[in-house]
This record gives structure tokens, C-alpha cells and sequence, in this order.
């Protein structure tokens, strides 16, 4: 019987193995220890902004985390890494998703997200979970001045319903 990858809240003690697998994963723009802190410190509480996620594979080995930031009813991922060995495994998504049911109980009515341009795979897995592309930033990622596809999903109003279908 195979264990499955286990998704779970982000403790401070995540910290340093999120990082090495920032530093792998976005070499040019991996974010800071101190971001990360600062992150964390809204993630806590009843009034939380924040939510963040690992996953831990079945030898206690970080596999992947993810990260979301709410501001009134609107969410915005904020990252989501995964390691080679578990890209396609379907990790990404369960990370995604978990971000998602996070922002429906924080309130929030849309969340929107930022892709490298070059990004294809990302892309395509945002695109199954209902993104839709809204906009580009030009220059967004530096170094490197690469592009961004700003993409957005609605979520459900609370009776079910989306902001289209109240038109």
C-alpha cells in the first residue's frame, strides 16, 4: 500500500525547507526568509489574511507548499512550489485546491493569481480549476523582466451562486 503525500498548515519550522526549495525552484526571485515570517504572522488568529500550506511526503520530506493572501473578499495566491520528483503527480492541484476551499472560508468571492508567461504548465493547471486570463504585467518578474498573466476565478456566493449569474 502506498502512502499518499500529506497536506497540512505551514508552521514556522517549515521555513528554512520552503526556502531550499524556493532557491531551487525560482532561482531569480525566490523569496526571503523574512518574507516568509511575515507571511506566517498573518496567518494565525481570527482575524488571519493569510493561509499557507506544505506537504509533507510520506518519509516527513517537504514535497511542495502553497500560499494565499486575502485582502476583503478577494484572494490572491501568492506561490506555489513543488518538488521535481513530485511535478505531475497531481501534488499541484491538491495544493490549489486547498488554497481555494481556504479562500471560500476566509469570505472571499474571487481569487486572482500572477504566471510567468513561459509558464505553460502552470497555466494549464490554473486553467482547470477555472482561472481565466484577465490581464498581463509586463516586466512583473525581476529580474529577468518577465511577463505575468493575471488570471482570476469566482467562487460561490454563499448561496451557491456566482457574481456572473447575478449579472
Amino acid at each position: 500500500m502506498t502512502r499518499e503525500v500529506v497536506l497540512r498548515e505551514m508552521r514556522w519550522w517549515d521555513i528554512e525547507p520552503v526556502l531550499a526549495l524556493e532557491s531551487e525552484l525560482f532561482p531569480l526571485d525566490a523569496w526571503s526568509e523574512g518574507m516568509y515570517w511575515s507571511e506566517l504572522a498573518g496567518a494565525g488568529g481570527p482575524r488571519r489574511t493569510r493561509g499557507y500550506v506544505v506537504a509533507e511526503d510520506p518519509d516527513g520530506k517537504l514535497a511542495g507548499y502553497a500560499g494565499l493572501s486575502v485582502s476583503g473578499e478577494t484572494g490572491d495566491v501568492m506561490t506555489i512550489g513543488v518538488t521535481g520528483s513530485h511535478q505531475g503527480t497531481g501534488l499541484g492541484g491538491r495544493l490549489l485546491a486547498a488554497l481555494l476551499a481556504d479562500a471560500e472560508r476566509l469570505g472571499c468571492r474571487e481569487v486572482l493569481l500572477e504566471v510567468r508567461v513561459d509558464n505553460v504548465r502552470a497555466q494549464r493547471l490554473y486553467t482547470r480549476f477555472g482561472f481565466r486570463r484577465i490581464g498581463v504585467r509586463r516586466g512583473y518578474y525581476q529580474p529577468g523582466n518577465f511577463d505575468a498573466l493575471v488570471m482570476r476565478r469566482e467562487l460561490a456566493n454563499p448561496d451557491g451562486s456566482t457574481e456572473a449569474e447575478h449579472g
